[in-house]
This record gives structure tokens, C-alpha cells and sequence, in this order.
């Protein structure tokens, strides 16, 4: 559209490619479209537990899932290492949504839940990291899934709404005729098909899928009214300093294209608003530092907020389980509802008492494969267990994440926290936190190889990488 700037490029291997969209596929023998699970290792960018061993780069060849006559793509916006400083010292080795939560990484399982939708074409990731920090994973989970992903980066911010519209061009490649938005860092059971069907039912430009909270914590979120017969939204407001309503925005949204014009209408008016409005020199030597560009759109103030109540935004309301991923405290909560999750729709990832070769396991449960457990540990519930993981005899987990090539040995208890890759826990220790996922110390993480010595207690505490732990702490943070 004239005037408007050109989107950024998509995910490539080499920088001096040209700016148009490419996917990653891995090479594939006939045998490799059995189901496995993979799991990310930071420092080398390798996935362990696929049977690819390289991948080229060549046009898109998948096709969409079901009929063509109605194809969805959808779109799931991962932010960047700027957005993700309350997530340290677990960001600072791997990408946030590369975090496994239940063994997975964070932004596999809302892939996972698109592979619902019908007539899906395309999966698209944006956000603001390296290309090379995703290529690996968007190879890997396109054959692991069969699933078309790409990549593709923002140049600069330009709000959430201006973010997509900047790669309007490649989403609507396909003519989708619906375009599901995700955020990743949102935990839920992402019900996209049965949004998609009330969509239908509703009309209008776009659905929101929402949840009823506690009117105490509804501040911390977009609150909306919506009506109670058509679910049409009435009213909108983010994060309102006085109370509006119990029914927040869970930042997942079904649209039909003229989402694009929609916002499109809001960038030419902020255009034409500043190009109209006179200031003095002095007045444009203080907001030069502070303007807003006109292609920065807000989707929830700029798009959602002017559009309600007239009849284009409509809500869709889950019962089930939701929450926000933005600290490493919510990242526990959130694995533990994934875990409960794979009872009702993948127990076969769930590890049983033969899967740990007689160790006793409680709950919910997730042990890679690579992963060793003595037959005397007794884990669960809520625990996940990664790639060459090592727990040795007597060892007591409990509500945790054990990352990669973690070592605990004999006798240990680990008690809500999470233990950080090539980390080991000595003879008789304890690392444990009190499991308020909502408080700055209400569990204890040890970043990247920490070593916990015999006999030492960590507890409500925050470790970061490369340091030993010869006595006991409590409540520190320690750098």
C-alpha cells in the first residue's frame, strides 16, 4: 500500500539473501514421520531425540491441512531479548519462548494447538530475535509436526498491531480467510477451532478469547464488557486504574483480513493528525525523542478500544485453565498446567514407573528419554525432566523443571524450583522454594552450571550462572 513502509524480510541463511519469504526444511528420509519429542539445548542450538542431521533452505512446499477452500494461517508473536528481562537468568541462555515448559518448548504449544485448526496453510513466528536463533527450531518443528512455520523478524518496534501489519504481504500469501493472532507467552488450551466456528456465528471483523478473573487481579489486564446475549464487545480498556469489569482479554484473536484495513485506517489518521497539528521549534526539539511513529498501532488502545460496540469485535469465553508467562515463577505454574493438560490430549508424553525403569513417579510427570532416573527416586508430581538429565539414588523432585544435562545425586530433595542446565546438586541437598509463583523469591532458580555442594540448602533463592554454593542461603539473590 503506497506510503507505507515495506515489510522486514523473513528467516534466511544467508544475509545476503533477498528479502523474500523462505522456509526451513529439514531434509527427510521415508521413516521419519513417526511423532517424537525434541528439546532444545541453548548452548548449541542442537535438538536432541530428531533424526535429521542438516537442513537446507528452499520455497514452502507443505500444503494446507484439509481443503483449500477456506484456508486460516496463524501468527504468534514471540517478542525479543529486550521484553524478556523479567524471565532472567533463564533468558540469558536460551530465547524465551525457547524455554521448555512439560518438556516442550514455550512457543511449541500453542504450534501445537494450531495443528487443530482446519484448512491450516502456514504458522508464522515474529519477533525481534536473531534469525539464527530460530533456525534450527523452525526446522525441527516443521518436520516434527508437519507443520509450515517461518520466521520472520521486525526491524523496529511498531506496537502490536503494527508489528503484523508489517508482514501483511506474507500472511496473506496464502488468501487466508481467517488469521488467528497468539501471543507467546500466554498458557492456555488455546480452543482455536471452537473459536473459529463462534467467529463464523458471530461475524464482524475479529473474536477475542476471554476469561473471567478475580475483580482484585482483572487490573493487571485488559478488562472488557461484552454483551452477555450477542458476546459483542461493548467496551474495552487496558489495564484500567479503576475497576471495569471481571472479563479480560487473553491475548489470542481470530480475524478475517480487514483486520489489515482496519489498522491501516489507524496509521493514515495518526499521519494525518501530526502532519495537521502545528508546534514551535522548541516543542519539536522535546518531542523529537518522544513521538510516537505513525506505524506504531496498539492493538488493544489503537484498534480494539475505537472499535467497540460497533458491531466488529466479538468475545469468546474459555472455562478452562489461563495464565500469563512472564516471570520464571509463572513459567513453573504453566508447566505444571501443560502436564495436567497431556492427560486429556497426549498421555503418551507422560512418564509412567516403566518409562523410569521403576523409579516411583507421582502425578504428572515428564522424563525425556535421554534422561537417567535411579530406580529408588521418587519424582512427581509436577515435574519435568530434560535431555541427559542424571538423578541419582534416593533423589526427591517435586514441582520442578530439571533442565539439561542437570546432575542431581544421592539423596537430594528439589522442591518448587528450577534447576539450570549443566548444573549439579551435591549428596544430601536441598534447593526448595515455598512455590508462590507470583513472588520475586517464591521459588529458587540456579542459572547455567551451578553447583550446589553436599549437604547445602538453597531455599527462595536466585543463582546465577557459573557459581558454587558451598553454604546454605536463604532468600538471596546471588551474583
Amino acid at each position: 500500500m503506497a506510503g507505507l513502509d515495506p515489510p522486514p524480510s523473513s528467516l534466511s541463511l544467508s544475509l545476503s539473501s533477498p528479502p523474500q519469504a523462505l522456509e526451513i526444511h529439514p531434509f527427510e528420509s521415508p521413516s521419519s514421520s513417526s511423532s517424537s519429542i525434541f528439546t532444545f539445548h541453548p548452548s548449541h542450538l542442537i535438538f536432541s531425540h530428531l533424526e535429521f542431521t542438516q537442513f537446507s533452505v528452499i520455497p514452502c512446499s507443505f500444503k494446507a491441512m484439509g481443503s483449500s477452500e477456506e484456508r486460516v494461517v496463524a501468527v504468534i508473536m514471540v517478542g525479543g531479548p529486550t521484553k524478556g528481562t523479567r524471565f532472567r537468568p533463564l533468558s540469558l541462555n536460551v530465547p524465551k519462548p525457547l524455554f521448555p515448559l512439560a518438556g516442550q518448548p514455550m512457543v511449541n504449544h500453542p504450534i501445537s494447538a494450531c495443528r487443530r485448526i482446519p484448512n491450516l496453510a502456514q504458522v508464522y513466528l515474529i519477533g525481534f530475535y536473531e534469525e539464527r536463533e530460530f533456525a534450527l527450531y523452525v526446522s525441527a518443528i516443521s518436520n516434527e509436526l508437519r507443520v509450515p512455520v517461518r520466521y520472520l523478524r521486525e526491524d523496529k518496534p511498531r506496537g502490536s498491531a503494527g508489528g503484523f501489519y508489517s508482514f501483511r504481504n506474507y500472511i496473506m500469501e496464502d488468501s487466508p480467510s481467517h488469521i488467528f493472532l497468539l501471543n507467546c507467552d500466554v498458557c492456555c488450551s488455546f480452543p482455536l477451532p471452537e473459536m473459529l466456528d463462534a467467529h463464523k456465528s458471530y461475524g464482524g471483523m475479529g473474536t477475542i478469547l476471554v476469561i473471567k478473573v478475580s475483580a482484585e487481579s482483572a487490573h493487571q489486564f485488559g478488562e472488557l464488557v461484552a454483551d452477555p446475549d450477542t458476546k459483542e464487545l461493548l467496551h474495552y480498556a487496558e489495564k484500567p486504574e479503576t475497576f471495569v469489569s471481571d472479563l479480560i482479554n487473553c491475548g489470542v484473536y481470530v480475524f478475517t483480513p480487514n483486520i489489515f484495513a482496519a489498522i491501516e485506517e489507524a496509521i493514515v489518521e495518526r499521519r494525518g493528525k501530526a502532519e495537521l497539528r502545528r508546534i514551535t521549534s522548541f516543542e519539536a526539539l522535546q518531542s523529537a525523542t518522544k513521538a510516537i511513529p505513525a506505524d506504531y498501532v496498539r492493538l488493544d488502545q489503537d484498534i480494539l478500544s475505537p472499535f467497540a460496540g460497533k458491531k466488529e469485535f466479538y468475545t469468546y469465553e474459555t472455562l478452562d485453565f489461563w495464565e500469563q508467562i512472564k516471570t520464571p515463577g509463572m513459567s513453573l505454574k504453566c508447566s505444571a498446567l501443560y502436564l495436567h493438560q497431556f492427560r486429556y490430549t497426549s498421555p503418551q508424553l507422560l512418564a509412567n514407573a516403566n518409562d523410569a525403569k521403576g523409579a516411583t513417579i507421582i502425578g504428572d510427570v515428564y522424563i525425556h528419554p535421554s534422561a537417567k532416573v535411579h530406580p529408588t527416586a521418587k519424582v512427581g508430581p509436577n515435574v519435568s525432566i530434560s535431555a541427559n538429565a542424571r538423578i541419582g539414588a534416593g533423589v526427591r523432585l517435586i514441582s520442578c523443571i530439571i533442565l539439561d544435562d542437570v546432575e542431581v545425586l544421592e539423596n537430594a530433595v528439589v522442591i518448587h524450583s528450577i534447576v539450570g542446565w549443566k548444573s549439579s546438586i551435591g549428596k544430601w541437598s536441598r534447593v526448595q522454594g515455598e512455590g508462590d509463583c507470583n513472588a520475586k523469591l517464591g521459588i529458587t532458580i540456579l542459572g547455567e552450571s551451578v553447583a550446589v555442594e553436599d549437604e547445602v540448602v538453597v531455599i527462595n533463592s536466585i543463582v546465577l550462572p557459573n557459581k558454587t554454593l558451598s553454604v546454605s542461603v536463604q532468600e538471596e539473590i546471588i551474583l
